[in-house]
């Protein structure tokens, strides 16, 4: 069995140098391909359960799937809350057998966001498990602007909250289709150096490839989330397999197809993460 929290991998890699892969899943498909491409590189894999995850499958049920691929993988694999939104969200994760949580206060006061995220931190910990939480607000391609980090906000949410790890806005944006932009390195600096608690990226799909490896390398980001450019390489592989044989309506068939494609999608970010 290689289910482990999420402080069991981000340690290691803030102290060697690398960065580990949040890989959103939206299905048994695609966590399946995810597991199999950290297998394929060596390498430890967050399998991430989100918003739109959990609207389409309970987290009881999303808690079993993780688990059952994490006690046949041969790697360490983390089930992780990502964006919970409230308490009884996160409690209901923990006990669906979630080993990470993130609680998401990044739209409220500061003076909020510690005091709530402090009691998913205590949660977390009191049981074993790890906890993330998120300082500044994280915006959305096309939606929501975002509101970037503030070093000495962060060194205090830090401090007070005692999470295993922390998400900040350095220009990074969820929902990013293309690598045209790139994150703020000078504020990336300065959050460094003011806590040594490990950096999370959201967003990561819209970050170039090679900026990610030198900060994976060179930084205390030792957690990049990866959704959309992962999801789009589903929807184009079945949107081929089901182009390929439009009489065709088996849909189990159909999803197969979508395995080699997506593992392959997640060996490239993952590769690119291990320094």
């Amino acid at each position: 069995m290689t289910l482990v929290t999420l402080k069991d991998v981000l340690q290691p890699a803030l102290q060697q140098g690398y960065a580990v892969g949040g890989l959103v899943c939206l299905g048994w498909e695609d966590m399946r391909a995810y597991v199999a491409a950290a297998e394929a590189e060596n390498c430890p894999v967050i399998l991430q359960a989100g918003p739109g995850c959990r609207a389409h499958t309970p987290l009881p049920v999303l808690g079993k799937m993780f688990r059952h691929l994490a006690e046949e993988a041969s790697v360490p694999v983390v089930a992780h809350l990502d964006h919970g939104y409230t308490y009884d969200e996160c409690a209901e994760a923990l006990d669906s057998g979630f080993t990470s949580l993130m609680f998401d206060g990044s739209r409220k006061p500061l003076a909020d966001n510690i005091k709530e995220t402090l009691q998913i931190s205590e949660l977390a910990h009191n049981t074993g498990i790890s906890c993330e939480g998120e300082i500044g607000f994280v915006g959305y391609a096309g939606g929501e602007g975002s509101a970037g980090t503030d070093p000495m906000e962060a060194a205090e949410f830090a401090r007070e909250t005692g999470v295993d790890a922390m998400a900040i806005s350095v220009g990074n944006v969820h929902l990013q289709q293309d690598k045209e932009g790139g994150l703020d390195e000078p504020r990336i600096a300065a959050i460094q150096a003011v806590t040594d608690v490990p950096l999370v990226i959201h967003g990561g799909s819209g970050v170039p490839v090679l900026q990610r490896k030198v900060l994976a390398q060179n930084t205390n980001i030792c957690k990049f989330n990866i959704g959309t450019e992962l999801r789009m390489a589903f929807g184009a592989a079945m949107r081929d397999a089901v182009n390929r044989d439009p009489d065709r309506f088996d849909r189990v068939a159909i999803l197969k197809e979508t395995h080699d494609p997506v593992m392959a999608a997640a060996c490239s970010v993952l590769r690119n993460l291990k320094g």
